[in-house]
């Protein structure tokens, strides 16, 4: 089972804040991060990646430099700054709230949330 478009593009921020908060990296290794962080459920492209890269780097929320690693080519190398870790901080607090509301749904819903076979027009 895979991840659904709406819910990747809703975490697609938070989650690269994160991995550069833990330390600068570079596209091919977010990508990997990303697939191994979710045990292969989230499976980004290239396309999903770059234009989020490039939009926080407009914001101001990551600076890039292309650096030069012996035998291999060149590679633009992202980090987080200040502005970052704030905006970083900020989505942290909005998901915890977001994911407080749906513990607290789940959590009611009881025996009736493992009936997830069923389809929708089956439910009452």
């Amino acid at each position: 089972m895979k991840v659904g478009k709406d819910l990747v593009a809703a975490s697609a921020t938070p989650m690269v804040l994160g991995i550069l908060a833990e330390e600068e990296s570079y596209g091919y290794a977010i990508l990997k991060r990303i697939n191994e962080l979710s045990g292969g459920e989230l499976d980004w492209t290239e396309g999903l990646l770059y234009p989020l890269l490039h939009r926080l780097e407009r914001l101001g929320c990551v600076e890039s430099s292309w650096q030069s690693v012996t035998g291999e080519r060149r590679r633009k190398y992202y980090r987080l700054t200040e502005a970052g870790l704030a905006e970083l901080a900020e989505q942290r607090r909005q998901w915890a709230t977001v994911m407080d509301a749906l513990k607290g749904i789940w959590l009611g819903l009881g025996d009736r949330g493992t009936l997830t076979a069923i389809p929708l027009e089956g439910r009452a």
